[in-house]
């Protein structure tokens, strides 16, 4: 058909008339789902031979298309299908009681397939069924309780259509990939199961031999797709493909293919009515396309690009994407991009408070969620690679988030994942095993110029270590967590039991700090130490922000350089060794003024955290 049209020559439709019925003999059929199954055509052949052999010539166009001959009347079926593109199946007459009912499957309701395994369905599942049990998955498998084999003697003859937006994934579900099913979820002419049943009717009867019952159609016609009128402009033919073609050439591409068209010269438009076969017709777009493949693509003239193009150019004050993935990658780590998708119990390790957003057709029971973190993706990759002996993984993924409220908020996200040796084999020595400092200091090298005061604050998360867990907070805001996958879930993952993990709000971290020029003091700076004994559960955090903040505008550095517990020091008890570097920029600070800034830092730590100073 699309060469007759592309070379304006006639088409000849092979003949393919009805088969008079020899015998009375009708099945009964009953639809019970009309919205899944608008129509079934069923018919009853009886006195084949199936053992007889299928004709050389059917055998070997079935073996060039892919398809292994097994008998003559699935060879037939099978040899239909390449012809016309509709999808039949045969039924042992004989297995069959009381008639047909088109039905969705009870939950849990189990059927033998023809590929002799047992599958257990689930509720809303299309079965062909009799009166007593299910007989088939519509659209995507035949039982072995009611198939062809070389005793059947008749035969139960199917042409149907099923609705593809109510087929798509179900082959997948149970795991099936069959030749039907894929043309199910794509779509079939719904007209197409009269010439099918007939055609392959002619074929049995030449082949197989037999005696044909007249055609029982069961068609819910108010189901059936309605073949919509799309409106095509020679405007936007022009405006799309850059070419102008007359009413004349239009009119006859689309009636060479099958098409209604009604011109309307003076709106420069016409009216396209698809014919039954052309269901994926549905919008304008779908007509400019066969007018370009009808005139050639090559015969489309080429034109040069042409229009104002604005540059873009990066903020100061914010960090594209691109420049966190570059420094990652310069830090040993290896971009890993994973589905939004996730399994329901890799969420509930992370997050189990959430309830996910679910999908309605999963691509399989392990993609059935929409991820509400970057987490479980990059535990998949890990295990990947440790499987196929990776001694050191380092990845990060950049991704959105995906959470179910009244809105569904996407948030997009950055995480990492470390775990192995600390760093690649090397003469010089053994490297020791990854560690949480090692994470936090990858987290804290990346976010170096972010806008903001960064600091980890230990906390309790789902699915992580609680002793080794903390999260990320910027100017007192928690954008991220940190910390070592729980040894319960690295074991049940055979993932190493240091393996670590950072997620951080990706909107969060992209604001910086403008770099400004600023002096070097030329006046001496001077460093003061002093060792407080606080409480075990105390952060060392928050003692060293108090101390700088206590010591006021003079303090030009502030660092923790010693954690001592042990002999002199209370059981829940530890010192912390503070370490204040002063310096001014205008005069040189005097003993006096450091001395008070230091008592002020003293009092404000014993007042807070009843911290004692340590001699």
């Amino acid at each position: 058909r699309d060469l007759a049209a592309a070379t304006d020559t006639a088409l000849t439709i092979p003949e393919m008339g009805p088969v008079t019925p020899t015998i009375d003999d009708q099945f009964p059929v009953n639809i019970a789902c009309p919205s899944k199954c608008p129509r079934y055509l069923g018919r009853v052949i009886r006195n084949v031979e199936v053992a007889k052999p299928t004709p050389l010539f059917m055998v070997e166009r079935l073996r060039r298309a892919g398809i292994r001959s097994i008998d003559a009347v699935v060879d037939i079926t099978n040899y239909v299908m390449l012809e016309l593109g509709q999808p039949l199946h045969a039924f042992d007459l004989d297995a069959l009681e009381g008639g047909i009912v088109v039905r969705e499957a009870v939950d849990k309701e189990r059927i033998v397939l023809l590929d002799g395994e047992e599958r257990a369905l689930s509720e809303g599942t299309l079965v062909i069924a009799d009166h007593r049990k299910a007989l088939a998955i519509a659209g995507i498998m035949g039982g072995e309780g009611s198939g062809v084999s070389v005793e059947t003697q008749h035969l139960f003859l199917e042409a149907a259509f099923f609705t593809p937006e109510l087929m798509a994934g179900k082959a997948r579900q149970y795991g099936l990939h069959t030749d039907a099913s894929h043309r199910f979820e794509r779509g079939v002419d719904p007209d197409l199961a009269y010439a099918a049943i007939e055609r392959a009717t002619a074929l049995f009867l030449k082949w197989v031999g037999g005696q044909a019952g007249p055609v029982v159609d069961v068609s819910a016609k108010a189901e059936l797709p309605e073949r919509d009128t799309v409106i095509l402009r020679g405007s936007i033919i022009e405006q799309v493909l850059g070419i102008q073609l007359s009413d004349t050439e239009i009119q006859r591409m689309f009636s060479a293919l099958g098409f209604t068209i009604e011109a309307d010269p003076a709106l420069g438009q016409w009216r396209c009515t698809a014919p039954s076969w052309r269901f994926d017709m549905g919008r304008e777009a779908d007509l400019i396309e066969e007018v370009a493949r009808l005139h050639g693509f090559d015969n489309i003239p080429a034109q040069p690009l042409s229009g104002m193009g604005a540059a873009t150019v990066d903020r100061e004050d914010q960090t594209p994407i691109s420049l966190l993935k570059h420094r990652l990658v310069a830090r040993g780590f290896n971009e890993a991009i994973t589905f939004s998708f996730v399994s329901p119990e890799s969420q509930r390790l992370i997050d189990p408070e959430l309830d996910p957003i679910a999908l309605r057709n999963p691509i399989s029971s392990d993609l059935a969620v929409m991820r509400t973190s970057l987490i479980p993706g990059l535990l998949g990759v890990a295990v990947h690679n440790i499987k196929r002996q990776r001694p050191r993984v380092r990845i990060f993924e950049t991704g959105l988030r995906f959470f179910p409220d009244a809105s569904f908020t996407q948030r997009p996200a950055l995480g990492l994942l470390i775990c192995g040796s600390q760093s690649p084999e090397s003469w010089s020595g053994q490297s020791d095993s990854v560690d949480f400092y090692d994470l936090k200091g990858e987290v804290q090298a990346l976010l170096a110029g972010v806008a903001g005061a960064l600091e980890f604050r230990s906390a309790v998360r789902s699915g992580l270590h609680d002793g080794q867990t903390a999260e990320v907070l910027l100017d007192g805001a928690v954008i991220g967590v940190i910390g070592r996958i729980h040894p319960t879930a690295a074991s049940e993952l055979d993932l190493p039991r240091h393996t670590y993990v950072a997620e951080l709000d990706l909107e969060a971290i992209t604001q910086r700090i403008v770099p400004q020029y600023q002096d070097i003091s030329r006046y001496p700076e001077t460093r003061r130490d002093l060792a407080v004994v606080v409480d075990q559960t105390v952060p060392a955090m928050e003692v060293l922000a108090l101390a700088r903040s206590a010591a006021g505008p003079g303090v030009s550095d502030a660092l923790i350089f010693d954690v001592y517990e042990g002999e002199g020091i209370a059981k829940n008890e530890k010192s912390l060794a503070i370490g204040l570097t002063f310096r001014d920029q205008s005069r040189t600070l005097t003993d006096e003024e450091i001395s008070e800034s230091l008592t002020q830092v003293i009092v404000s730590l014993e007042e807070k955290f009843s911290a004692k100073l340590r001699h």
